[in-house]
């Protein structure tokens, strides 16, 4: 992507305080209430282990943001219809199944602080969990009868599908150029957050559905980026994992593409090396983070955030103003500029 900096009729949500979710969530509280309701009337089964694993999955809380960017959406749309919330459920349905397949596809053991269902269970179950959830969302979604909308949430299932099959080939390989990067990242993460704002668009008078999409595109995108920042310099009390995790599981992103760059041949096979190892040891892993924070590697990442921040606002500036719409521009900075 080019280094795109639009000149704005306000100024760039990343000059002001990073926005906190109550603030993103005001214009749309109830219907969230709503979404958490329907989250647990959709997913029960008439089936014990189902319900065991739904109640724990439920139990742990959740951003609910592209929720909550979708019901922003149906009202920076115009008066959404009842069909907005049934939506929104459907989306955080197909968010909750793509997380559960994350975590057995990387034996992840931790999610937002809380043990995962592939470690207090099995990984099939995992897997077998995270189908039980996306059928449940077509399900609630053709009982919408949207059927656009219902188009748009599939073609992003399949998008995500794609994007994992690309995070598999990102292992291990320190080649791993920017521009696979991207393409990853804009299947992984991006389509799903694109489809929420366009299905919001749906929900509503179908007004502005190309911009609230490409919004939800590059949202998305500078999402993903911090969220892989946050690898290198987050908290292991505010994002639930300890740092370097991501290199533990050998994958490639930003902030290490960027680094690598700037880094000297003998600090790259210090790099080389990490990967090389089936196990590394704590210390190996963090030199590579401090040759990552050295090399540059978070203020390459942060940049190359805060360019698809500034397009993610750009992509609103034909929207009629509303208190949904300023929540949206909120919600810029809290996807940039977070803590977890």
């Amino acid at each position: 992507m080019k280094n795109l900096v639009p000149t704005l009729d306000r100024p760039l949500t990343l000059d002001r305080p990073a926005a906190r979710l109550p603030q993103i969530r005001a214009p749309v509280e109830e219907r969230l209430e709503e979404v958490v309701d329907g989250l647990r009337r959709v997913a029960t089964a008439d089936f014990s282990m189902i319900d065991e694993v739904n109640s724990y999955l439920l139990s742990v809380p959740g951003k609910l943001f592209r929720p909550t960017l979708l019901l922003l959406s149906s009202e920076v749309a115009g008066e959404a219809r009842e069909e907005a919330t049934r939506m929104a459920v459907a989306v955080e349905l197909v968010h909750m199944a793509t997380l559960l397949h994350d975590d057995a596809v990387d034996h992840s053991v931790l999610r937002r602080g809380m043990p995962t269902v592939n470690s207090l269970w099995t990984h099939q179950i995992a897997i077998i969990m995270g189908d039980y959830l996306y059928s449940r969302s077509v399900t609630e979604l053709a009982e919408v009868g949207n059927l656009e909308a219902l188009r748009v949430l599939a073609s992003a299932a399949n998008e995500m599908s794609v994007g994992e099959m690309r995070q598999l080939l990102s292992y291990d390989d320190i080649g791993y150029s920017e521009a696979e990067y991207f393409r990853l990242v804009d299947a992984k993460t991006a389509s799903l957050m694109s489809a929420a704002c366009e299905m919001g668009a749906l929900a509503g008078t179908g007004a502005y559905r190309q911009p609230l999409r490409r919004f939800g595109r590059c949202l998305g995108t500078a999402f993903q980026i911090a969220d892989d920042m946050l690898d290198y310099a987050g908290h292991q009390d505010e994002t639930g994992k300890p740092p370097g995790q991501d290199l533990r599981e050998r994958k490639v992103t930003l902030p290490l593409v960027g680094a690598l760059r700037q880094m000297s041949a003998t600090s790259v096979e210090r790099v080389r090396e990490m990967f090389r190892t089936d196990a590394p040891t704590e210390a190996q892993v963090q030199e590579v983070v401090g040759l990552v924070v050295e090399n540059g590697g978070l203020q390459y990442a942060l940049g190359k955030a805060q360019e698809y921040a500034a397009s993610a606002e750009a992509a609103l500036h034909s929207l009629a103003p509303s208190d949904a719409l300023d929540a949206l521009y909120e919600s810029v900075a809290y996807a940039v500029d977070r803590s977890r």
